[in-house]
């Protein structure tokens, strides 16, 4: 049995839009969450955890911009980082895609999307912001803020880890 990639929001005016995503995800993920209306975005994150969200550019009859996909691409990053975000717009505009990528998307896809295409960027998004971090960076990254909190001393920056300045020297330049 193949492993279901838990809950994803799916934020998009058109219902058509709304039910082929639910169809073409149906077995993917656990759960799907669909609002045709971005206003309730940040008070269902409140209650709900999502594992990644699919967000279209593009909210007001006529306007094309992409410009409330991005608010809202700044104010889901802002207030949860760790939740990865995937752009929709029916207007391939690659200026518009790494606009997005620069405020903090993960991936980008146009409408209409290919299934496979779509499923794939969407589990990649998934897998890659529950990446395992080594150890070693883990500790290497400690060692540096410790390093920095005491402003360089390396004395009080061994004491405060519990290992010699020499063992802190050999963590420290790496």
């Amino acid at each position: 049995m193949k492993t279901k990639y838990g809950t994803i929001l799916v934020v998009d005016d058109n219902p058509a839009i709304l039910t082929a995503v639910k169809i073409c995800l149906d077995g993917v993920f656990e759960r799907i969450i669909t609002l045709s209306n971005p206003d309730t975005i940040i008070s269902l994150l409140q209650q709900e955890h999502v594992d990644i969200i699919l967000l279209d550019m593009n909210f007001s009859l006529g306007v094309n911009s992409g410009q409330e996909g991005m608010i809202w691409l700044t104010t889901i990053h802002r207030k949860h980082p760790d939740i990865p975000v995937v752009l929709v717009t029916a207007y391939a505009d690659i200026q518009l895609a790494v606009r997005g990528l620069k405020n903090g998307a993960v991936d980008f896809v146009t409408k209409p999307w290919d299934n496979d295409d779509l499923i794939r960027k969407l589990k990649d998004a998934v897998d890659n912001s529950k990446e395992v971090v080594p150890l070693e960076e883990l500790e290497k990254e400690h060692v540096k803020k410790v390093v920095d909190k005491c402003n360089g001393n390396m004395t009080k920056a061994a004491e405060l880890l519990g290992i010699t300045r020499q063992t802190l020297y050999k963590k420290y330049q790496q």
